[in-house]
């Protein structure tokens, strides 16, 4: 197999999207600069006209993204004038009008967030990942991300009644059923939605660095080697690393020259995986 490519971009994503080959990505993992927050950093962008914002942007990933694949969006809300502001949810029913399929949404849980208050509400210990799709069949790998069994294994495991030795309808009325017999012998099993992982503690000289393994895991979970994966608010270049570690191919842009400066002294430092770097991306009708 080839060993995999980065490309890198430096430029505003909303003008840099127009030059990548339509339906040639697989998978695209990012984190926006999240309204009005670090202002002195990326500009700031008030809540009242993010989504106004970020539907051009939208728009070019669903046009870049092929059929199969997926986008997921790191994104937080923020509170205004003592309350939730609804930026976030504005956006999701807006990207669904937009042709996105809303279709999953995971919780990234900081495990080692420290404790803080104000005077009404608690320090945040989560963000929200949403998965959104161009279809309803696409490509996923949930054997990739398994975990193994163990606590629960011994535990739950060991106390099986009656109900749990046949596929047990749900109390619920959802009509989903489980028989917990069937996983007796095995040694790993699937993960559920919420994503337990400490924050980057060593922030690589930008300010909101998330870390490398949050990505990895959905890397493993929507493409395979040799796939294209695409970061359009590369930052530091947490994406493009760990795609290239993975054995996928990544394009990364960048709109500030001391971020993409940042990202292009790290993509130079791995491996042999590396083929190139690159300051302009011109599409490729290999891709």
């Amino acid at each position: 197999m080839p060993r995999p490519e980065i490309r890198l971009v430096l430029g505003d994503c909303r003008q840099r999207l127009k030059e990548i080959e339509s339906d040639s990505v697989d998978l695209v993992v990012t984190s926006p600069p999240y309204a009005d927050s670090r202002a002195n950093t990326y500009g700031g962008i008030r809540p009242d006209e993010y989504v106004e914002w970020f539907l051009p942007i939208s728009a070019e990933l669903l046009r870049v993204l092929k059929p199969t694949g997926t986008f997921i969006l790191n994104i937080k809300e923020k509170v205004v004038n003592g309350e939730r502001h609804t930026y976030v949810l504005e956006l999701i029913l807006a990207m669904r009008r937009q042709g996105w399929l809303w279709t999953e949404e995971f919780i990234w849980h900081k495990k080692n967030s420290y404790p803080g208050k104000w005077p009404n509400r608690f320090r945040d210990a989560w963000e929200r990942l949403l998965q959104f799709n161009k279809s309803r069949k696409f490509n996923m790998y949930q054997e990739a991300v398994m975990v193994p069994m163990g606590d629960w294994a011994k535990s739950r495991l060991k106390k099986l009644s009656e109900t749990d030795k046949i596929r047990d309808v749900s109390k619920v009325g959802s009509g989903f059923g489980k028989n917990i017999s069937n996983w007796l012998r095995r040694e790993m099993a699937y993960p559920d939605n919420v994503l337990h992982m400490a924050t980057e503690c060593s922030n690589k000289n930008h300010s909101a660095v998330f870390p490398e393994e949050l990505p990895e895991w959905f890397i493993k979970l929507f493409t395979v080697e040799g796939d294209w994966v695409l970061d359009p608010f590369m930052g530091s270049g947490t994406t493009v690393c760990a795609a290239n570690r993975l054995g996928r191919n990544a394009i990364g842009i960048e709109l500030l020259p001391e971020h993409y400066e940042l990202a292009r002294r790290r993509v130079e430092s791995l491996p042999a995986l590396l083929l190139e770097v690159k300051t302009e991306y011109a599409p490729d009708q290999s891709c």
